[in-house]
């Protein structure tokens, strides 16, 4: 067994963790990465690289569990929940119809709504001074409707987006066929947001992030992290082949794998993983111009540096249970009759792990254990988006001074 002493310690090398030891170094701290697998090859690899700040509509809305077994009955519809895993899922989704009820739902909207002027401006200002900026581009988003009557069941949606500023305009076939050539005629009702930010590749992206901060001190660690301790003036990280390393910060930013930590730390985090699902395939499968929400269907058409993603819809179902790339296979093909001339050959299909909180909400603050231990994980869909906000919340923390945004809505507590 060996130990050793650091400054600051981030567990976790996806886009959360890479955040969050760039904002540390910029306090001057040094910092230790500590990765489980490869540096970056998590749920933020294979997000839609979209660079979502207008979504501060969570999941948990009013009448979402009305819906919600019509999708679940669906095996490859947007939400799905094996039978194999639904006894687990009851205590989360009991948390999930809580989290759905109007004053809740209002609540998330609004911390939601004041996080995200911050994410954008935070992540503009990072990508400026990491040299990343060529690697972020605005191609606007186009929110697509089967129907007149589901966009006008999404008017409260959109209205709730312009109270908090952001600015969109309604769109019909002709603007629709001038924005993306090549949809189906079904498409005749849609959303356009002219400032619809992404990232050229959400894993190179992270990969360039986490290169950068090792280019200024930052240094790996791989291996898997079974426990963190609380000693005078910081905390103990314990790693399953014996290491230990002592620091005066640990920032646990773990991902899906957190919540076993958490409950060793005597804290309670009713976070599940949703299995994200997609394909990319080739360049010059498709000549899309921009990020395509399929809103009726729960899926994402996106153009990268590295391909054309197909994916999104949410899958219940845990860290064991192997991939049903059924559920990519489904979402290709309807992309295919919503994108008559998509070319569906040759793609990758991927799933990984979101790690989402029944609340919609991150968790981002100190442990109940030690201020020593700061949390951060639990971003479900939100986390490339609010990845530099949160990095900017952890250095705070982790300084003891006061935090760029109030961090009581992320508090471990909550679930208490």
């Amino acid at each position: 067994m060996n130990s050793s002493s650091v400054d600051a310690v981030v567990i976790g090398s996806g886009i959360i963790g890479a955040m969050s030891a760039h904002y540390l170094l910029e306090d001057g701290r040094s910092v230790l990465i500590i990765e489980r697998g490869e540096v970056a090859r998590g749920a933020s690899s294979g997000n839609a690289g979209i660079l979502a700040f207008p979504e501060i509509i969570p999941i948990a809305a009013p009448g979402m569990m009305w819906k919600a077994p019509k999708w679940l009955l669906d095996p490859l519809g947007p939400l799905s929940l094996p039978p194999s895993y639904a006894l687990n899922m009851v205590p989360w989704l009991w948390r999930l119809w809580r989290a759905s009820a109007r004053p809740a739902y209002e609540r998330t909207v609004g911390v939601h709504a004041r996080m995200m002027p911050m994410a954008r401006s935070e992540m503009l200002r990072t990508v400026e001074r990491t040299g990343l900026r060529a690697m972020v581009k605005q191609t606007g988003t186009l929110d697509l409707y089967d129907s007149e009557a589901s966009l006008n069941a999404a008017a409260d949606d959109w209205q709730a987006k312009r109270k908090a500023g952001f600015e969109f305009q309604r769109v019909g076939r002709g603007e629709i066929d001038s924005l993306q050539p090549g949809l189906a005629p079904q498409f005749r009702h849609g959303i356009f947001t002219p400032s619809g930010l992404q990232v050229s590749d959400p894993l190179e992206f992270t990969q360039a992030l986490f290169s950068n901060a090792m280019s200024r001190g930052a240094s790996l660690r791989i291996g898997e992290v079974i426990r963190i301790e609380p000693v005078n003036d910081g905390a103990r990280v314990i790693l399953a082949d014996g290491a230990i390393f002592e620091a005066k910060t640990v920032v646990l930013a773990g991902g899906a794998w957190s919540k076993k930590i958490v409950t060793g730390l005597g804290d309670h985090a009713p976070l599940e993983t949703e299995r994200g699902y997609n394909t990319t395939l080739p360049q010059g499968a498709f000549p899309l111009h921009r990020q395509l929400y399929f809103n009726d269907h729960g899926f994402v058409v996106t153009p990268l540096s590295t391909g054309i993603r197909v994916g999104g819809a949410v899958e219940l179902g845990g860290l064991k249970l192997a991939p049903n790339y059924k559920r990519s296979e489904a979402m290709l093909k309807k992309a295919k009759s919503f994108l008559p001339d998509l070319k569906t050959e040759g793609g990758r299909q991927w799933m990984g792990f979101r790690p989402s909180m029944p609340d919609c909400l991150p968790v981002i603050g100190p442990s109940s254990a030690t201020p020593a231990i700061v949390y951060a994980f639990g971003h479900g869909h939100l986390g490339l988006t609010q990845s530099a906000a949160t990095g900017r919340l952890v250095a705070d923390i982790a300084a003891r001074r006061k935090p760029a945004l109030d961090i009581e809505p992320y508090s471990i507590s909550r679930f208490r």
